[in-house]
């Protein structure tokens, strides 16, 4: 996290003020170890909170409007917030103004304006949930300044929302869930359908996670996301011939979906429902096999994840292949995978500590001589979710 010291000498440059008046609150970015696109189909997934995030400084006003000013981005946006709605030109502070609109909807109503500075260590579009993060911590702030119960459950579940309806990406409840709720090396089993989750202590032992950002970026809403949404919604109409009260795929067992795929008449939507089911099992055997601490079980489930996501889902692209299958070359890795929605973005590996100079030195250069971008890597450690930052950090 950049000092707070010097984000408060930003916000006091950008929107003037007393230092006394401004907090500070965070929110991390997440890594989902296993359980891709299950989370829309009411699924089972496996995510973790990061280390590094959105650091947000929030000041009031003293008029009915919104200032919203970025360390990443160099647009300063002023809205009433008397007229917030969804503007192109808005871009990145959409995401914080259909927090605004979320809140209002829910009968929260703010009683004055705020300035806010937002500093985010996310690199944007590698999959590793900038846009849950500024949610949540735009949602958890307002609350926390407004005198507002700050209800964790419920702040994830308005920050989807708002993304769904507001911003228009028909995302599911994971990521904002693990922003708000992670907790320090713990990984999260989280049901998407019932949102009952667990707190599942990741002791990876002499294994580090190694995120991998392939630096193709990805654009959620124009990407084919909600087609695949669309195709898991087919695979559910077809399906219901047998289950007539059937409304997500999350609702089936392994054995259930094999002896009744036959009723899902286009074959591209077979593999896609396929995937999902098979995904949603591997995520249940993970947490048997973590039990028993084998975690060179777990680095093979990683990998059938990622293979169903090429295969089956094809969501991944040359980009994040070329580098799951540098990474699997190199010794000491037990398995590696995508991880977040794809089309680019970012993998996640589990790497022994005596490899991991190598693997970042050897798959950075296969990936690049295979593609010519630049990939970064980040050995990560699992954060805590959002929270107010209390003195200085």
């Amino acid at each position: 996290m950049a000092q707070l010291t010097e984000l408060k000498r930003k916000f006091i440059q950008q929107f003037g003020g007393n230092e006394a008046d401004i907090k500070a609150f965070q929110a991390p970015g997440r890594v989902n170890l296993i359980g891709e696109h299950t989370d829309y189909n009411g699924g089972f997934v496996f995510p973790a909170a990061l280390t590094f995030g959105t650091t947000l400084l929030i000041a009031p006003r003293n008029d009915r409007k919104l200032g919203f000013v970025s360390t990443n981005f160099p647009a300063t946006k002023e809205v009433s917030l008397d007229n917030i709605v969804f503007s192109k030109e808005d871009d990145w502070a959409n995401y914080p103004k259909g927090v605004v609109w979320e809140l209002a909807l829910r009968d929260i109503q703010l009683s004055q304006g705020y300035n806010m500075l937002f500093h985010g260590e996310i690199p944007n579009g590698a999959g590793l949930s900038s846009s849950a993060s500024i949610e949540v911590v735009t949602a958890f702030a307002l609350l926390t300044m407004e005198g507002k119960p700050t209800d964790t459950v419920k702040i994830a579940l308005w920050s989807q929302h708002a993304e769904n309806e507001f911003i228009g990406v028909k995302s599911g409840i994971m990521d904002q869930f693990a922003v708000a709720n992670g907790r320090k090396d713990h990984a999260i089993l989280l049901d998407c359908d019932t949102l009952k989750y667990e707190l599942v202590p990741f002791q990876s032992g002499e294994y580090k996670l190694v995120i991998g950002n392939t630096n193709k970026r990805r654009g959620l809403v124009d990407s084919k996301y909600n087609e695949r949404r669309s195709q898991c919604e087919q695979a559910v109409q077809d399906l219901k011939q047998a289950f007539p009260e059937l409304t997500l795929l999350g609702q089936l067992t392994l054995e259930q979906y094999q002896a009744n795929e036959r009723l899902i008449k286009d074959e591209t939507v077979r593999r896609r429902a396929r995937h999902v089911v098979e995904e949603i099992s591997r995520v249940s055997r993970s947490m048997e096999v973590l039990k028993n601490n084998d975690l060179a079980a777990f680095g093979k489930l990683m990998n059938a994840s990622h293979d169903s996501l090429r295969d089956l889902y094809e969501v991944t692209g040359i980009e994040l292949d070329t580098m799951v299958d540098a990474a699997r070359s190199i010794p000491g890795v037990l398995g590696s995978r995508m991880t977040g929605a794809g089309f680019g973005g970012c993998t996640v590996s589990l790497v022994h500590q005596d490899s991991v100079e190598r693997f970042i030195a050897e798959v950075g250069s296969k990936y690049e001589a295979a593609t010519g971008l630049q990939p970064a890597f980040y050995v990560c450690n699992i954060g805590d979710g959002v929270s107010e930052i209390e003195g200085e950090a």
